[in-house]
């Protein structure tokens, strides 16, 4: 009786305690809600991209808060960073911008965005300074945009060229007794090969090499414009990673002074005027961007649709870095339908995925062609099924950096009869009407006849996105498939090959986009799709996700990270039009 008195009580108090939690963060957001900013002359804008970057900012308070201890850094949208930095580029109170990155959580095509806006934002006489502690080499690309770059004298500048690593599967699936089982058609299409080699083939190993040399080259030419040293002594400089150092770094012209934060602090105080008594006034870009409005009186609208993720079929949900076919074909449908949209930029940045939804897709921004312009603006990727929506444009805008392409087809199955039968000790037994069976199971392996209908689908796929590709690009099915094959290209080598027109920015599209619909001199741009929950609702979202994730990582302890591979892994069953491979450029 005691021990049920005693229970009943402890729930009843973290019962009060959340509720009193849930009130004060209502009062805090409420409170934060109306507040009226104001900015104060001589300010500095303060920048810390140490979090992930985004295409579309998500209106969540919430967002980085954990109830469970699974907090992570809150993402900042590229669209809302790059309005912020126009605003204080014509703010008279923002002299400068103060710079603090050391490792992006983004990809080379969006920090290319972000540079170009701080170049812009230089252009009207303001300065700005980057520093750090550390570089990493993408965090040194972005702050070769600063016409000041200081580094600790103690830190690190990492600046020895690109490097790409794929992590295979095959040994792991032989120990759980898991066979793939793949039909594929391009000799590039190498998504599957984790799941079947154990290092990568030689196709993959080519295009790969030859990809991130096209980005480094890319990346080697504009640093040597900003800081004016030739693009040979800097290929040089990285090849032999000349700069193993803070002092290295300064000999060789990479930064400019090797500074502690007091030392910076004391040089920005001399820019805006302070004295050497008084603290220099920053404003932080979550307060600055809620200190103007980006509202536009114009009727003309030129309407940006967000896709970003993996394509799946049917709805996605809000706030989900997923492309669900079904809610994006509504966005396009709108947007076609609306009187007010005369012109429609569809912003990409997806590896693919789906090919049946990639298709579904593809066929609403062509009928939205049919009426209005749409133009493509490619992002980090828009490769395979990004690629399958990019190509129903008028105009495909890429970064030099995007990775694009990758025109080919896979279809994957797993059959995992030997992990059931002989690891768990879990048999099974299928009753069918005719020759075939069930084409998707993982119970027992295909039969001839069935991996043949596999295959066949798969090339069939691949058909229909060579003659859709080839018809969009307004090139022959003959010359698309000396592009495609599966093969990934940077944005640079993709419109070398007919598959992009346009090297530019979001920023590009935006203007060709509104110049084709005849309103280039009167418009506003609006971002989709537009979520805003109410506050309860994105508390549920956020305590639900916490406490799914804050679960697993209890369950499985180290071995967390083993079940989001195998979650991605899952993701690849069926047909798919997807990127060549699972990468990430460091």
């Amino acid at each position: 009786m005691n021990f049920l008195k005693a229970f009943l009580t402890s729930c009843l108090g973290a019962l009060v305690a959340m509720v009193l939690v849930l009130v004060l963060i209502f009062i805090v957001i409420s409170m934060s809600g109306g507040e009226e900013i104001v900015i104060k002359d001589s300010s500095v804008l303060k920048l810390d991209l140490d979090v992930p970057i985004i295409e579309i900012e998500k209106e969540d308070p919430f967002a980085g808060l954990s109830i469970f201890g699974t907090s992570s850094p809150k993402p900042i949208g590229l669209a809302q960073l790059r309005q912020t930095i126009a605003h204080a580029k014509t703010d008279p109170k923002i002299k400068g911008i103060y710079l603090s990155i050391s490792y992006p959580m983004t990809g080379y095509s969006v920090i290319e965005e972000i540079r170009q806006s701080l170049i812009d934002f230089r252009k009207e006489g303001k300065w700005v300074v980057a520093y750090s502690e550390g570089m990493s080499e993408a965090a040194y690309y972005l702050a070769s945009a600063a016409d000041k770059i200081y580094l600790n004298p103690e830190g690190d500048l990492e600046f020895n060229g690109l490097a790409v690593e794929i992590s295979f599967f095959k040994r792991l699936f032989d120990k759980l007794e898991i066979k793939p089982e793949v039909f594929r058609v391009g000799e590039y299409k190498s998504a599957v090969e984790p799941f079947l080699l154990e290092k990568m083939s030689d196709a993959n190993r080519l295009q790969l090499t030859e990809l991130i040399g096209s980005i480094y080259d890319h990346v080697l030419t504009k640093i040597s414009e900003s800081r004016n040293i030739s693009k040979t002594d800097l290929k040089d400089i990285s090849d032999k990673m000349l700069v193993r150092n803070a002092a290295l770094a300064l000999q060789y012209g990479l930064v400019d002074s090797l500074l502690y934060d007091d030392q910076v602090q004391n040089k920005i105080k001399r820019r805006v005027g302070v004295p050497d008594d008084k603290n220099v006034t920053y404003i932080k870009y979550s307060r600055y961007k809620r200190s103007f409005s980006t509202y536009n009186k114009s009727e003309n609208e030129v309407a940006v649709i967000v896709a970003e993720g993996t394509i799946l079929p049917g709805k996605a949900n809000p706030g989900q870095s997923v492309i669900g076919s079904e809610s994006f074909a509504e966005e396009i449908r709108k947007a076609r339908e609306n009187e007010k949209v005369k012109a429609v930029v569809v912003r990409i940045n997806s590896p693919g995925g789906s090919s049946l939804a990639s298709d579904v897709m593809w066929r609403e921004i062509t009928l939205t062609a049919k009426e209005k312009p749409v133009i493509a603006s490619m992002s980090d990727y828009a490769a395979s099924g990004g690629y399958y929506m990019a190509m129903g444009c008028d105009t495909i805008v890429a970064q030099a950096h995007t990775i694009t392409g990758s025109i080919g087809v896979f279809s994957v199955l797993y059959d995992a009869s030997g992990f059931l039968n002989n690891k768990i000790g879990i048999t099974s037994e299928e009753l069918k009407t005719g020759e075939i069976g069930e084409l998707i199971t993982f119970s027992r392996p295909l039969s001839d006849a069935e991996k043949a209908i596999w295959q066949k689908r798969t090339e069939e796929v691949y058909e229909t996105f060579t003659s859709k590709a080839a018809e969009g690009r307004k090139m022959s099915v003959e010359n698309i498939k000396k592009v495609a094959s599966g093969r990934v290209w940077t944005g640079v080598q993709a419109k070398e090959r007919g598959l992009v027109d346009i090297l530019g920015s979001f920023e590009d599209a935006v203007n060709i986009a509104a110049e084709a619909a005849g309103v280039k001199d009167d418009f506003k741009v609006r971002y989709y799709p537009q979520y805003k929950p109410s506050i309860f609702e994105q508390l549920v979202d956020q305590f639900e996700e916490d406490a799914q994730v804050s679960t697993m990582k209890e369950q499985l302890g180290e071995h967390f990270y083993l079940y989001q591979q195998w979650k991605n892994v899952k993701s690849y069953q069926g047909t798919q039009a997807r990127m060549p491979f699972e990468m990430k450029i460091q």
